[in-house]
């Protein structure tokens, strides 16, 4: 796995000294008062494969039954959080890195955060996994041809891409490494928006995350 090129040693040094500072508001308090089960919905495929639409869909129906919820893109993290970053492989590895550190943020707020990245390196989608406890990462699998992504190719990046415009992009000439184990496989050539989201749902509820909030 490569490593972040942020990581120093003078930035080790400031951090040897601090401390997790306990909050008043412990995460169980939390939880109890948002009334549902928090976890990191993670949405990983390529660009076009529908991973902003679909959390942003699901988002919607756990907002409109209750559940306190957060979604966060791609594109608008690098915005802001992640402005710094490009998309070498390091870039990538960081950019995964700081959402799965702001994700755990929200779980340990009770809140169920969706997270619409490509994410392409497996070991970095396990690296979050195993940040959070067991049942608090549901994977989701946005598995759609690439031919179909180049046929929406709603930014036109696949046309720049092919043009040799853009370097390093996934599924072009970067690499995208397919789930191993995702909680959810979903194949939006084949669904509507609306069943795709409703398979989200069903499987929170299946598993438990929804009980305790109206549905």
């Amino acid at each position: 796995m490569l490593m972040s090129p942020y990581k120093t040693v003078e930035t080790e040094e400031k951090s040897s000294d601090i401390v997790w500072h306990q909050a008043s508001v412990s995460h169980i308090e939390r939880v109890e008062s948002n009334g549902h089960r928090p976890a990191v919905l993670w949405f990983t495929g390529l660009s076009g494969s529908g991973k902003s639409t679909l959390a942003n869909a699901v988002d919607k129906m756990l907002h409109d039954i209750g559940c306190k919820t957060y979604l966060l893109d791609g594109d608008n993290v690098r915005h802001g959080l992640n402005g710094d970053l490009g998309f070498s492989d390091q870039d990538r590895i960081e950019n995964i890195r700081r959402i799965g550190e702001v994700s755990k943020l929200f779980v340990d707020a009770g809140q169920l955060v969706s997270t619409a990245f490509i994410s392409p390196f497996q070991a970095d989608r396990e690296l979050v996994r195993n940040q959070l406890k067991a049942g608090e990462f549901v994977e989701i699998f946005i598995d759609t041809p690439i031919s179909i992504c180049e046929l929406r190719d709603p930014k036109g990046l696949y046309k720049k891409a092919r043009a040799g415009e853009i370097k390093n992009f996934t599924g072009i000439d970067s690499a995208y490494e397919l789930p191993v184990s995702a909680e959810i496989h979903i194949k939006t050539a084949e669904q509507s928006v609306e069943a795709c989201a409703k398979q989200v749902i069903d499987y929170l509820k299946s598993y438990g995350y929804l009980k305790a909030v109206s549905s």
